[in-house]
């Protein structure tokens, strides 16, 4: 496997252009599904979960084309469509679930194997079947595939009231009510970002859709949607995630195509931790404010509060800050896995069910370390910018799946970064 080696010190300075969301554009991809004409993706991100979701789809009978080395996807579904997704492919990302909807809508019955992804802790499927039942769907488990089917070959609108906000479930959700007969209500519905690029993606399809952005979504269904053009939002989550590294390492780095809106919880929390951002005309601009970092506590909640995807990069930050921060995880039950590599690299860090407890010291130090999921290894490069001597992350793969050219954006700003390709 792949390898990233770090070598520490020196402050940052230049441009990052940031990717259009990977999680935005893994929700727009399926919504070919329900569909005919074409619909084309700009701006998207060139990643290997990008590859998996456009295998997934070719599968189904979808064709998806590239162009523009990749920031372009032409998708079209106007042929016979397969509604099995197979296990093979599903097992390799969370978001294959999302084929789920779409395929009820428009076919009527579906089998979609049990997702896979990172291992950060209990994800069920029950809130989106549960859902699709309350539409008139009937879903069996045999054989670890769910066996779909519509009551009367359609589904139909419903009151739908989720236990709490998934992102995963409103976005599959939104998606069936679009072709059901009926108004669908989605009470305590996700409000993040990436909802509501779906729904101006949809929207353009000839979706009837209001509330995106709230807890409360209403879906007035339509006998069929066209097709479109749509530009994926910006990668809130590679955005917060390249901020830091200027916070960790010094220096000034300006984040092309970075909106305040997007993190403005995350953004909070960096100003409390002495980090300036300040908006310019193409994107962000991040410093440290005088040099030092100050402790802050977080609590990581739905949009619009502090993500969890950037849980794991927020904790590098605070490993060299002055004071003790305290970080509670309140989305994924499995998701410090990436402290006890930090402590390998001198981090004074405690761990408690869902609490960190992290009193910053005055250097890290640079070990071969091994990254556990997707957050947790750019984690461990952003702490291995700013510590001494040399880091080897092992594991790296993990990265393919959410940063296009992570290596390349780094050493452009005039990090010491290289990737080891293994025999």
């Amino acid at each position: 496997m792949d390898s990233i080696v770090v070598k520490g010190g020196g402050a940052l300075s230049g441009q990052i252009p940031i990717a259009g969301a990977k999680n935005a554009c893994l929700t727009l991809m399926p919504a070919t599904l329900l569909s005919e004409e074409p619909l084309t993706l700009t701006n998207a991100p060139r990643l290997s979960d990008i590859r998996t979701m456009t295998e997934l789809l070719r599968s189904l009978g979808a064709e998806v084309s590239t162009m523009q080395e990749g920031k372009v996807l032409a998708l079209s579904c106007h042929g016979a469509i397969n509604t099995r997704a197979e296990y093979d492919i599903v097992r390799k990302m969370r978001a294959s679930n999302l084929v789920l909807g779409p395929l009820l809508a428009r076919e009527g019955h579906a089998q979609v194997s049990l997702p896979g992804g990172c291992a950060i802790g209990a994800r069920p499927m029950d809130i989106h079947t549960d859902s699709l039942a309350l539409m008139g769907a009937e879903i069996d488990l045999r054989d670890g595939y769910l066996h779909a089917k519509a009551q009367g070959g359609s589904l139909k609108g419903a009151v739908i009231d989720f236990p709490f906000a998934s992102v995963g479930a409103t976005e599959n959700i939104m998606m069936a009510a679009t072709l059901a007969k009926g108004t669908t209500v989605i009470n305590n519905a996700a409000r993040e970002p990436e909802i509501v690029d779906l729904a101006d993606c949809l929207r353009a399809m000839g979706a009837q859709i209001d509330g995106d952005g709230t807890s409360r979504i209403e879906i007035q269904g339509v006998d069929r949607l066209g097709g479109a053009t749509h530009r994926v939002v910006t990668d809130r989550i590679e955005l917060g995630t390249y901020m830091l590294a200027p916070a960790i390492c010094g220096g000034e780095v300006e984040l092309l195509g970075g909106r305040i809106n997007l993190l403005q919880a995350f953004c909070e929390k960096l100003d409390a931790a002495g980090i300036d951002v300040t908006e310019t005309e193409n994107g962000l601009k991040v410093a440290r404010r005088n040099g030092v970092i100050s402790a802050v506590d977080v609590t990581t909640e739905p949009f619009p509060g502090f993500p969890t995807d950037l849980q794991a990069q927020m904790m590098a930050l605070l490993c060299t800050a002055d004071g003790t921060s305290v970080l509670e995880e309140k989305i994924f039950e499995n998701r410090f896995m990436h402290a006890p590599e930090l402590i390998r690299m001198g981090a004074d860090i405690e761990v408690h069910g869902g609490t960190a407890t992290v009193t910053g010291v005055k250097k890290l130090k640079g070990a071969p370390v091994m990254a556990t999921d997707l957050r947790a290894s750019v984690s461990l490069i952003l702490a291995a910018m700013a510590a001494e001597g040399e880091t080897r992350v092992n594991r790296v793969y993990h990265l393919d799946r959410g940063y296009e050219h992570v290596v390349a954006k780094l050493r452009g700003v005039g990090a010491n970064i290289e990737r080891i390709k293994e025999q």
